[in-house]
């Protein structure tokens, strides 16, 4: 099917697609538009990586706004949020506007109402419609990209939910999902109402196989000779082996650690091949990689980057996760080690795939385990870009023939396991019955029965009465901790016991979301998030202290706490007895051993985050804890979210410490003492420039007004940076034309600093800050 054949769309958008060199679509897509997208028909596209998935999906938006509509793209992370913000946004040539949002969960964001595509994750849109965003009433269609993740334990649930939600809140609405190939594509497509292109067409030929001695073993029985040198990894034999052809490289392991060791053996490998151009190249985006962070994570990989190679995985800033991908599709880096989240969407093809390890360490099965084949798939499916590849390779590397054997039967020639859902977990039930309740999709229990029998689960489900029964125990929940309450009569008075007090004469009492329920809801907390921090203020007989406050959210379910190390149990044991005054809400004996090591690891947690708010280096920080920069990042901005929570709950109580946890928050959110809040208020200033300005006896924007020009530029060592401080703290004349920087001998102003912590904690030494904000 040619484009030019296309109908119902803007007027331009033919001719773009032309522009961009597009003037046939591939079978998927021509499948897709024969199957009705263009016509508002709900679809599921069960298609390879590189098949067209975004093409089928524009063509649904771009129709659906022609027809006066609006559309909802649904993303599973982030970053992908804004690759396809930026992709969409070529549409704006032809009068498509396109917004994008994915953070504040309490906002309904309704500057989006004007636009005509809107990029968002599942996470953003379901706290959308929980907070009531009027204009989710006039989608008509929405594209859910990576549906088949609603197999994953964590975020699954919340997708499912959400689609159901949006079907409810507008029947009529056109439901596109897209999906890597999957066993049981059919039963999404039974659920959804929709028709199905399921298919393994690519537009270039995907060849895997087993890497076993010195050759490489193809599914269709072919052979090639790829010798592994004397003392050589087989990866690095592989890598080699594609380099000579002019081809790029994705090598999948198992954990942080090898992915970022894997990356520096690579690197002799491809540092062989740079060329006087790619090493200035190189050695810029090195730096630029450098000034993301100030620690040894940031600068291990900008020395692998220096030569051609590169690791990524979670722990990694985000900034520095987008500089690696961008660098990789411009074929400027030549290779990547990655933990699997790489194969989670982002795109980054390569001409061969390399999955190194296929096993993983699983806590819950005490050892090793295999990944599943649809992961595994995932990751192969990265191999060949159009237009650039010839071809793409897919290679799992075995120790033996036995081991060959066995990874064709596992993975190459295996089918994908189907996707099931993970609703009927209590955890996510939590969360979801109380959002239904609170936003009025449900207001009996039979009413949220009914909801429920509209979700993947019900359709799947072969175990009568599962579903009920859970949802039974968590209204149970709900209602003991003051989240939900029913309708009541003199003769029909207290909570639900049991779930025989929800069923029969129960089903049809009104359920009601309480205004803390309500709260909760619109907060988008984990109900016993929420309970937890509110027992725990209402446990605190004075004023509580940042480290209290900081575990307190750190033992909630919406925290991912540290893990305790071999060895820390007895040093935060130690920690645990020195400041137990502190802490919130029912401690554990120590002979619980469970709850006690819960309490110890939120412990550890909640130290990194008053580390942090005492302006501990960074580097120190994540060399002390074990952790990445990407992880740090993403601690601060969880405790930020949860302690604004907990101070929208502590007003909805009535607590006195509102303004404790209030404080607690900005310390977090900056990462300074308290006396450097007023100076972080003033934009442009971080953690390092508000220490600066301070120990030169600069306390406050009114100070940045009417200090001696020679001492916020001696602070700040930088006139433009020192005017742009200046103009943002409102100064009449913030010029620095003409100003020197003072004589160190005649500065005049304290430069010592405090040795004590806001909290009892020692300080590290002025000169070793480093922030975040700051880069």
């Amino acid at each position: 099917m040619n484009v030019e054949e296309l109908s119902g769309l803007p007027p331009g958008a033919v001719s773009h697609f032309q522009d961009e060199g597009i003037e046939e679509l591939y079978p998927p897509q021509a499948a897709a538009v024969e199957s009705g997208i263009l016509k508002g028909e709900n679809l599921v596209a069960a298609v390879p990586t590189a098949s067209g998935k975004t093409m089928i999906a524009a063509l649904s938006m771009l129709s659906a706004i022609e027809r006066g509509g609006k559309a909802l793209y649904i993303v599973p992370l982030r970053a992908l949020a804004s690759e396809k913000k930026a992709e969409f946004e070529a549409y704006e040539e032809f009068g498509v506007t396109v917004g994008v949002t994915t953070g504040n969960y309490e906002s309904t964001s309704e500057w989006l109402a004007t636009k005509d595509v809107i990029v968002a994750t599942s996470e953003k849109v379901d706290s959308l419609v929980r907070n009531g965003a009027d204009w989710l009433s006039d989608l008509t269609c929405v594209v859910s990209d990576e549906v088949h993740l609603i197999d994953d334990r964590n975020r699954g649930p919340t997708l499912e939910v959400t689609l159901a939600k949006l079907r409810k809140l507008n029947p009529t609405l056109q439901v596109v999902a897209l999906s890597a190939t999957v066993g049981n594509a059919d039963e999404i497509a039974t659920w959804l109402d929709a028709e199905l292109v399921d298919t393994d067409w690519r537009p270039i030929d995907l060849r895997s196989g087993v890497h076993y001695g010195n050759a490489l073993h193809f599914d269709d029985g072919e052979t090639r000779e790829v010798p592994v040198e004397g003392g050589e990894k087989q990866e690095a034999a592989l890598v080699r082996d594609i380099l000579d052809e002019g081809g790029s490289s994705l090598a999948f392991v198992n954990s942080r650690r090898n992915a970022e060791a894997a990356a520096r053996r690579l690197s002799n490998v491809t540092s062989r091949v740079l060329t006087d151009g790619e090493r200035a190249d190189l050695a810029e985006l090195a730096e630029e990689i450098r000034d993301v962070s100030d620690t040894e994570t940031s600068d291990d990989l900008a020395d692998c980057v220096e030569r051609g190679a590169a690791f990524h995985h979670a722990g990694l800033a985000g900034e520095h996760r987008s500089l690696v991908e961008d660098a990789f599709r411009d074929r400027l880096l030549k290779v990547i080690a990655a933990t699997p989240t790489l194969a989670a969407g982002v795109n980054t093809p390569a001409r061969r795939v390399i999955v190194r390890d296929w096993r993983r360490f699983d806590p819950s099965a005490g050892g090793m385990t295999p990944l599943n084949v649809l992961e595994v798939h995932q990751m192969m499916g990265r191999a060949g870009r159009p237009g650039l590849d010839p071809y793409g390779e897919a290679v799992l590397l075995s120790n033996s023939h036995d081991e060959m054997d066995e990874l064709f039967d596992r993975y190459v020639w295996a089918d994908p396991e189907p996707v099931r859902s993970k609703l009927a977990a209590e955890p996510a039930l939590r969360t979801h019955v109380l959002a239904t309740i609170a936003s009025g999709f449900a207001r009996t229990r039979t009413g949220l029965l009914e909801f429920m029998a509209e979700t993947l689960y019900a359709s799947q489900s072969t175990e009568s009465g599962r579903l009920e029964t859970v949802t039974d125990s968590v209204l149970q929940y709900l209602e003991a901790n003051d989240f939900v309450e029913r309708e009541t009569t003199d003769d029909d008075a207290g909570a639900f016991t049991s779930a025989a007090d929800l069923a029969g004469d129960g089903d049809d009492v009104e359920l009601r979301a309480t205004s803390l329920g309500h709260t909760v809801s619109r907060l988008y907390l984990d109900p016993m998030s929420a309970a937890e921090i509110v027992h725990g203020l209402e446990s605190a007989d004075e004023r509580p202290t940042a480290l209290g406050l900081y575990q307190l959210v750190s033992r909630t379910p919406d925290m991912y706490e540290l893990y305790l190390r071999s060895g820390e149990d007895d040093e935060y044991a130690e920690l645990f007895y020195q400041r137990e005054d502190e802490l919130l809400g029912d401690g554990p004996s120590e002979y619980e051993d469970a709850r006690f090591e819960d309490w110890l690891a939120a412990l550890k947690t909640g130290k990194l985050l008053a580390d942090w708010a005492n302006e501990t280096d960074e580097d120190r920080l994540t060399d002390r804890y074990g952790i990445g920069p990407g992880d740090l990042r993403g601690k601060v901005d969880t405790a930020e979210w949860l302690l604004g929570a907990a101070e929208s709950l502590a007003a909805e109580v009535g607590s006195e410490w509102t303004a404790a946890v209030r404080e607690a928050r900005a310390r977090v959110e900056h990462g300074v003492g308290e006396e450097l809040l007023e100076l972080v208020s003033v934009r442009g200033v971080g953690r390092k420039r508000a220490r600066q300005l301070y120990d030169v006896g600069i306390e406050t924007p009114a100070d940045l007004r009417e200090a001696d020009k020679r001492v916020v530029l001696d602070a700040l060592k930088g006139k433009k940076t020192a005017e742009t401080i200046l103009e943002n703290a409102g100064r009449e004349n913030p010029s620095m034309d003409g100003v020197e920087e003072l004589p160190d001998e005649d500065d005049g102003f304290e430069r010592a600093r405090d040795a004590e912590s806001t909290d009892g904690q020692e300080d590290e030494p002025a000169e070793s800050q480093s922030s975040l904000g700051d880069f």
